[in-house]
């Protein structure tokens, strides 16, 4: 499909620099696209009267860590240069796959120390497209950890960097209330909303909870630079759902239950360890899916997601989740209504569209 199909104007007024307060107070546009699309203007609190006794809302419950490092390349007959290095993805005890700028000037060999009087260094043993490179550090394991929670801050998203610099409060409202693995790059944002006064009006009701992990990646944020979905390759993330979370879900399911997706990150993490007759099986490993319009949904019911970015791979997702013209439809409400975007906005309530 062209990209293009998926743009849409959005006014710098309707992107969020700070979340609501509190978290649950936040705007929740219910959109309805079982039959004609409906819409409905809630806020997420209300999120209790949309789900039934029996329902299941499923989690992700990475944790942000502080992945964005700022050090300083050597090479043998050069001098030092700053760089800036954005860990996405982890494959070994002491090696990240990582972001870095400037990334053309940096090579295979070159030595990066990052921190104070480098604390924490590094060694480029690969360099791949987009400045993507490589890093293996010369600490592992839960030691890398801490030097990493050390040296390293949290990597807001690029819309938001830009406009105004990191804070202690972000610390905080950059992370779930749940939040437990760590590993992720970027907060899976639909769960900002949730606070325990919420959990406890949904334990009330018997709507269900469950978790799994996807360390959501750095490449979340990369915008696309093909004209054509089929040219496009995903960053692949590593996720985990247990054997008693698939369990638990597939009895959901079997009693008529619905399966209600917090995020995008946990819709992509089920589909990958669904079956095709929907089943959801036990999965551990790196996921690269991409669900645009015509994908067949294989176990999820609902979706609450914020509002994504014009021509982003995750606005194809709600698109094939909805229909690209319930989304159009519903977007266009939420920019005139004054709803707020991206990862410290608004949200929304998704159903399936079978048609």
């Amino acid at each position: 499909m062209r990209v293009d199909l998926f743009d849409f104007d959005l006014p710098e007024e309707n992107i969020a620099l700070r979340p609501a307060n509190p978290r649950d107070s936040a705007r929740l546009l219910v959109v309805d696209a079982s039959a004609d699309p409906v819409l409905s203007d809630q806020r997420v609190s209300d999120l209790v009267e949309f789900l039934k006794p029996g329902d299941a809302l499923v989690f992700n419950d990475t944790k942000v860590i502080p992945a964005q490092l700022e050090g300083v390349r050597h090479r043998e007959g050069a001098g030092g240069q700053q760089v800036s290095a954005t860990l996405h993805m982890r494959t070994e005890p002491d090696v990240w796959k990582a972001f870095a700028r400037p990334g053309k000037r940096i090579k295979i060999g070159d030595r990066i120390e990052f921190g104070d009087l480098g604390s924490l260094s590094a060694t480029v043993e690969d360099k791949g497209e987009g400045g993507e490179v490589t890093l293996r550090f010369d600490l592992s394991g839960p030691a890398l950890d801490e030097a990493i929670l050390s040296v390293g801050h949290i990597p807001l998203p690029p819309y938001i960097a830009a406009k105004r610099p990191e804070d202690a409060q972000d610390a905080k409202d950059y992370q779930t209330i749940y939040a437990r693995e760590q590993g992720a790059v970027a907060a899976p944002t639909a769960g900002l909303h949730f606070t325990p006064d919420l959990f406890a009006r949904l334990d009330a009701a018997g709507v269900e909870r469950h978790f799994v992990t996807l360390h959501v990646g750095a490449g979340t944020f990369l915008p696309m630079k093909v004209d054509d979905t089929e040219d496009h390759k995903m960053h692949q993330e590593i996720g985990y759902v247990s054997a008693e979370t698939a369990q638990h879900l597939n009895a959901v399911r079997a009693r008529g239950g619905r399966i209600v997706c917090v995020g995008t990150t946990s819709l992509r993490l089920i589909e990958s360890a669904a079956a095709d007759d929907g089943t959801i099986l036990p999965w551990s490993g790196a996921t690269g899916i991409f669900i645009t319009p015509g994908y067949r949904f294989k176990a999820v019911d609902m979706l609450m997601t914020n509002f994504h970015l014009p021509k982003s791979t995750l606005f194809m997702l709600v698109s094939a989740f909805c229909g690209l013209g319930t989304m159009r439809e519903a977007y266009a409400h939420a920019i005139s209504s004054g709803y707020r975007f991206y990862s410290y906005g608004d949200s929304s309530l998704l159903s399936r569209n079978d048609r």
